[in-house]
Order: C-alpha cells, then structure tokens, then sequence
C-alpha cells in the first residue's frame, strides 16, 4: 500500500479522500489555490502546497504545479478526485511516465471514454445496448440531417467531448437542426477545443440510471446497485437515490452482467460508471461512461457498506479488490441531496459570499453530510457551488424521505442564498414519492408551474 498520496482537488471530495487516506494509515498531501488557503481540506491535509491562484487554469488543472508538488513532497500516487484533472488522459499518461500512479483506469481507456462518439462504438462491440444514432461523428450540417432523418425527431446533438451536461442540443423539428448545429460546434469549440459531433435520438420521459463499477488487476469485477439520477436541471444533477424504485431485483442483476462483462472485455480497472437512459418499457440505452469517481458515489457507499475510495486506492496499489459481488447487495434505501450556493429565485445564479451561520443536523441515525466547508468558509466565485451533499440511509425508502424533510428543515445556513427549500419541496412532490419522475420533471413540471413550485417565490 501507499505511505503517501496526493490529493489533486479541492472541497468536499478532497476532504473525503483524506479521510479515507488517514483511515488507512496514508499520509495525504493537498495541493490548493491562493483562494482556498484556509479551507477545510487544507488543515485536514498532513502536508499542503499552494500551486498557484484562484483560477483553476492556474492551479488545479496546472498539471506541472501538481506534478511538482508530489515529486517535492515524495508522493507515490495522485488521486484525482471527480471535475478538473480526474478524466485528463494527458494528466494520467504524465503520471505514468513520472512515475507516479494515477488512481483510476489507464490513460488510453480515460481517452477512449472521453470521444464520446469512440465511446459509443467500443460499447457496441461490448455488447452494451446503446442509443439509436450516427455512427461516429458528423462533420457536416447535412450528414446531421441525414442521420436525424434516418431515426426520426427529436434528436440530441451532442460534443464527442462533453461531458457535466456542456454542448448538447435538443431539436424537435428538422428546421431547428442547421441552427443548432452551429451552435453546439461553436459552444464543443470553445468548451473543449473540439468541434467534432455525433447524433442521437432523443428519448424523453426517461429514467437516467447509473451503474458504478470496479475492477482490480486481478480480473474481478464488482458491480454496484443502480443509481437514480434523474432529477436534473439543465443536465445536471439534483437529487440521487438508490436503489431505483422502478427496478426489479432481475433488471439489476441483468444490467450489472451486461457492465461487469463489458468492463472486462475493455480492459478497464479501477472504478467507472456506466451511464443510461431507461425508457417506459425498461430498455436501458448507453450514453456515457464516467472514468472517475462520482459525486454521488456516497449513496452507492451507504446502500452497500463498500467504502468505495479505499476500494481506488487498493486497487490502484496492485491489491485484489477487498470486497466480493455478494457485498455488494442492496441493504435499505439512500437519497442524497446536493446543497448548492445558488439563488431559485434568480435562476438558479451562484451565490458566492462568506457563510456567516453554518448548522449541519448530523448525529442522527442513518444521516451523512459530506462538506468542505464550515462557519465562516467563503463560497468562491472560481469553483462549483455544491456547499454539501446531505445524504440520509436508512431500510425503507418512505422513512427515508421523511428524515430528509426533518434534515432540510434543521439545517441552518446564513450568508447565502441555497437551494435548500428546492429540494426540500422535489422531495414533497407526487412524482417524487411514487418514482416516476424522469429526466425532464424538474424543467417541464416543476419549473413550469403544473406542479405549483413559484421559482420566484422566496426560498
């Protein structure tokens, strides 16, 4: 195992990685911008570098800065955490060739997930059912048509190196389709210095349903239960639960076969997350695969019992995987929430500022908050809003969701504006409680008053 390992990120997932690190006896080392200075992972860390400014292109995407921290600190390992570096095949062939392990999946399968397009057709090969689309990318206005024609609207273009819901358009009719075309390759260009897109088709009223995976050298795979990300604004996630409602304890363990075998097939080690489109009749469709940590991997951790960075960092050490498939079986139900610094009532803007009353209603059975941030913390204006994720697991799910009202309602937070009324309201209404929301509830239903949620309203 390890005795040292750096942690390249910041806030609540550095905070966690440290933890980790410190529960199994690892030195952990932070690096950290002039803006994070007195942040709560820095004084969690053993050792901490300042590796430059506020801007991440500064700091926590500089990859000489960091590569010199852990060569000046003596660091065997890098842990990427999720966001910035974490899906970088140019960040983790860089390791490699300094000699220092990237926790995670080599530098070729990060790049090979990463084209989406490339992505969708090593999937396909595996075995993995995918969306009904272009077979790579289209270059072209017209190759774009032809395909949108091929498989009827509406259709989703989308960047082959998006990802966190950046350079997607929906098109409903064929006369919107040269317009946003134009559009996504200018916003993939600027976003990803890629222009390149590919097609699909657009399902909506759809489930989006995860599956996390890990593997370790040694040719064992665990899957882990599935994962309801559904409730999203703008592509992004909101709320997170498992297991899924609306999934049968077969349909798991047919999709964790199908994911356990095409990770084998690919050569892929360490963990990833395979993401779907589940339609009304329970076809699951391939979309994407994350080759990192999830944010939400703390419901994945709670509803299992698997602490799934110790299991990264075993792997990544050369060890076999410390858990079997038969730990990995659903034990209750976990939601989380993500708190986020943002203002409902302004469309969701970020609010930065300083916290100036932070209470967090932990010490409850079956409650975990993860944060990086405590009383007097400032919220930066250069980084991700989320202020923490409020996680509640317990053996049913009603009972869950009534703790998680009684949490949303305790916790205290002055300074600035949340989201926290939001999701407590989500978490109230009809569809939430029988399961059936899809991806597109919070825009179509919520946001558009059919379920009585005033986004102007004070929250």
């Amino acid at each position: 195992m390890f005795k040292k390992v750096l942690v390249a990120n910041r806030g609540e997932i550095a905070v966690q990685i440290i933890r980790a690190l410190h529960d199994m006896g690892i030195t952990a080392v932070a690096v950290y911008s002039s803006a994070d200075k007195d942040a709560l992972f820095v004084h969690l860390a053993d050792e901490a570098i300042c590796i430059g400014g506020p801007q991440p292109s500064e700091s926590y995407l500089n990859m000489a800065q960091i590569i010199s921290a852990a060569n000046l600190t003596g660091c065997e390992a890098i842990h990427p955490g999720y966001g910035f570096l974490s899906e970088n095949a140019e960040f983790a062939e860089l390791c490699e060739t300094c000699h220092i392990k990237f926790i995670g999946p080599s530098h070729e399968l990060i790049a090979l997930m990463g084209d989406k397009a490339n992505a969708r057709e090593a999937m396909k090969k595996a075995g993995v059912p995918v969306i009904p689309g272009s077979d790579g990318v289209v270059n072209t206005v017209a190759q774009a048509e032809q395909v949108a024609d091929q498989i009827g609207f509406p259709v989703l273009l989308k960047s082959a190196a998006g990802g966190g819901g950046k350079g997607i358009r929906e098109v409903d009719r064929p006369e919107e389709l040269k317009s946003a075309f134009e559009q996504t390759q200018q916003e993939a260009r600027i976003s990803y210095d890629d222009e390149d897109i590919y097609v699909e088709k657009l399902i909506r009223q759809a489930k989006h349903v995860e599956m996390q995976v890990i593997a370790d050298n040694f040719g064992h795979v665990v899957y882990l239960p599935e994962r309801d990300c559904s409730l999203q604004r703008n592509h992004q996630k909101v709320i997170e639960e498992s297991p899924c409602v609306l999934i049968s304890a077969e349909e798991r363990r047919h999709l964790g076969e199908i994911v356990a075998n095409a990770t084998l097939k690919l050569g892929y080690t360490n963990t990833g997350t395979y993401e779907f489109l589940m339609d009304d009749e329970h076809h699951f469709y391939f979309m994407e695969m994350n080759t990192r940590l999830q944010v939400e991997h703390t419901i994945t951790e709670e509803v299992t019992g698997i602490e799934l960075v110790k299991g990264q960092l075993a792997v990544a050490a050369g060890e076999e995987l410390p858990f079997t498939q038969a730990d990995a079986a659903v034990k209750g139900h976990a939601l989380e929430c993500r708190l986020n610094a943002e203002d409902p009532t302004n469309n969701f803007a970020p609010q930065p500022g300083q916290i100036n009353h932070l209470f967090f209603p932990a010490g409850s059975l079956g409650v975990r908050i993860d944060s990086g941030v405590t009383n007097g913390s400032f919220i930066s204006p250069f980084y991700d809003s989320m202020i923490a994720k409020v996680i509640v697991h317990l053996n049913d799910r009603d009972t869950v969701i009534s703790k998680m009202h009684r949490i949303l309602g305790e916790l205290e937070i002055d300074g600035i504006r949340t989201n926290q009324s939001f999701l407590d309201y989500l978490i109230g209404t009809d569809k939430f409680h029988q399961g059936i929301y899809s991806t597109s509830y919070i825009q179509n239903e919520v946001l558009s008053d059919k379920e009585g949620f005033h986004a102007t309203q004070s929250v």
